[in-house]
């Protein structure tokens, strides 16, 4: 049996094409949604455009400070884990949910995959770089996406046996998902915007809008944008991000902030952009598989890949190289060669899981 666990959407979205694979192949598994940052009932409504089931437990612990919200993922997951007695645990990415799962597997003597595992940012400031490390430093599959996160992990002592380049499964899931978007609606149309004639925003990370100054530097750059290209700036605003920008004051003027989308929404919004600006990790590997340029309002990122291949490139916190990317935006290399896999992860991953064997050859090679 395989357990996987997630807890915020973007794992939703990332799993989609793991659990896909289990259906797939009839494999007994079930699914645990710890709801680290929704409630499990706002995001029933992922699982129904995703066309997944529905989890098996969910656990609701909702935000709260890091060690609270540790210990309610570890409490909640090791009660389902004695219950359900999997083979394989399996987590994605670099939340306290992944974590906290991993840490009570591991003490329950199960065996931990890491999906995304050897991604680095170097900056031990950010939470997410803590959990990545840990997580895979105790996990007993480590399913790299790139060469590169390899290499980041043979560099910290993981056995190489334990590790398997699969490709990452943002590309099965945008591959995907977006035929599924396709079908159910256009969201171009509903907002009245044209293929490339606009730039989409994301803005969520705690560096950026926490801090007054960061924040107030990046909407400032964001307005210049809309005023010399006059092309309209959509901006989903996360509900931190609203937060912060009432408590601080900031002003927004000419940008078009919006509500958050559903997945499939943003998505169709993400592939007809002129280019993308985040903070956001997801965002930087949808962008570079779908061929759409991406500036990062990050001084740092865990997927150096993006911006080797020339999809990507870091902006920081400043207005002036926001302004100054988009400026540039015409000279970006095209064509870009897509990093991060062919788009069969998904199928790699429950290969190996599925085996209940040791997954790799003494040289990291899956068999």
């Amino acid at each position: 049996m395989i357990g996987v666990i997630l807890g915020t959407r973007p794992e939703i979205i990332k799993m989609s094409p793991v659990i896909r694979e289990c259906e797939r192949r009839g494999i007994d598994y079930f699914i645990l949604h710890t709801g680290q940052h929704y409630s499990y009932e706002m995001d029933r409504l992922f699982f129904e455009e995703l066309e997944l089931p529905d989890p098996d437990y969910s656990l609701d612990v909702g935000s709260g400070t890091h060690a609270g919200q540790t210990a309610k993922i570890m409490t909640g997951v090791e009660d389902v884990l004695v219950k359900e007695s999997p083979d394989v645990v399996l987590v994605q990415g670099d939340t306290n949910t992944v974590m906290a799962a991993a840490l009570a597997a591991s003490k329950l003597h199960m065996k931990v995959g890491h999906i995304e595992a050897g991604l680095r940012s170097f900056n031990r400031w950010m939470p997410e770089e803590i959990n990545r490390v840990l997580t895979d430093h105790i996990s007993d599959y480590l399913f790299a996406p790139t060469e590169s996160a390899r290499d980041n992990l043979l560099r910290e002592g993981i056995a190489e046996r334990k590790i398997c380049v699969t490709g990452n499964t943002v590309v099965d899931a945008v591959y995907q998902n977006l035929g599924i978007a396709e079908k159910k609606g256009n969201v171009l149309k509903e907002l009245d915007l044209e293929p490339r004639e606009y730039f989409l925003v994301t803005a969520h990370r705690q560096e950026n809008v926490d801090n007054r100054t960061r924040l107030k530097e990046i909407l400032k750059g964001l307005e210049g944008v809309q005023r010399e290209f006059s092309l309209p700036v959509v901006f989903p605003v996360h509900p931190r991000t609203e937060k912060r920008i009432k408590e601080l004051g900031i002003g927004v003027d000419g940008l078009n902030l919006t509500k958050p989308f559903g997945f499939l929404e943003f998505l169709q919004l993400e592939s007809q952009a002129k280019l993308v600006l985040t903070d956001s990790g997801g965002v930087q590997e949808e962008a570079c598989v779908l061929g759409v340029p991406c500036a990062t309002m990050r001084y740092d990122t865990e997927r150096p890949e993006t911006l080797d291949v020339g999809s990507n490139i870091l902006v920081g916190a400043d207005s002036q190289k926001i302004l100054e990317a988009v400026r540039s935006i015409e000279s970006w290399k095209s064509g870009w060669k897509n990093p991060y896999g062919d788009g069969i992860a998904g199928k790699m991953i429950i290969m190996v899981c599925a085996a209940a064997r040791p997954p790799m050859t003494a040289r990291g090679e899956c068999t």
